[in-house]
């Protein structure tokens, strides 16, 4: 009996199914920003940052993230979003996530991190893009001194739009450094 064209046929359909592994067959989730730029996607990592990602999948599903505004950019640095609406009202949020950065994700070009305030458990809903390689002055591990940026995803399509809101002319409004002088806004934000 000849086995060729049996393992021929198996052969062609474990191929198959490796290639079309990647990132949603490991079963990370993504989310979809549509902004008034363009489309990101992001990969998110909840084996490395579990209370931060299902944190931030809740506000993605509860329409949380619809109308805000990347509200504070800095090229070469990073673009800031997801807690001000167009006119700069700070929106309400849920309570802070403990900080996951000692995760061993670090805050490179084109990572997802939370932003904080100097406590290092404050982060509720903002987040930022890493627009360059910001890991000296933003990863670190838990000390006293120094608590790190909690990294849980990437960008894995639409870096060239980050790249654009990065550019985009910034000034004071409201007290505030590094506002897009036209508001760049998160049109919806949907987990997929």
């Amino acid at each position: 009996m000849n086995h060729t064209p049996l393992v021929a046929i198996l052969l062609a359909v474990t191929t198959g199914l490796a290639g079309a592994s990647g990132a949603a067959a490991q079963g990370n989730p993504q989310v979809t920003l549509e902004t008034d730029k363009g489309t990101v996607v992001l990969e998110l990592y909840p084996d490395k940052a579990p209370e931060t990602v299902a944190n931030f999948l809740e506000y993605v599903r509860d329409g949380f993230y619809t109308g805000t505004v990347f509200h504070r950019v800095i090229d070469g640095f990073m673009i800031q979003g997801g807690g001000f609406t167009a006119d700069l009202v700070k929106k309400d949020t849920r309570g802070p996530v403990k900080n996951e950065s000692d995760n061993g994700l670090s805050n490179a070009r084109g990572t997802i991190a939370m932003a904080r305030t100097p406590d290092p458990h404050s982060a509720t809903a903002q987040f930022f893009i890493s627009v360059a390689d910001n890991s000296e002055f933003l990863d670190s591990g838990k000390t006293a001194d120094k608590w790190g940026y909690t990294v849980f995803g990437r960008v894995i399509e639409g870096m060239d739009v980050v790249d654009q809101i990065a550019k985009v002319a910034t000034g004071m409004q409201k007290g505030m450094q590094d506002v897009p002088k036209e508001p760049v806004r998160i049109l919806s934000a949907s987990a997929g």
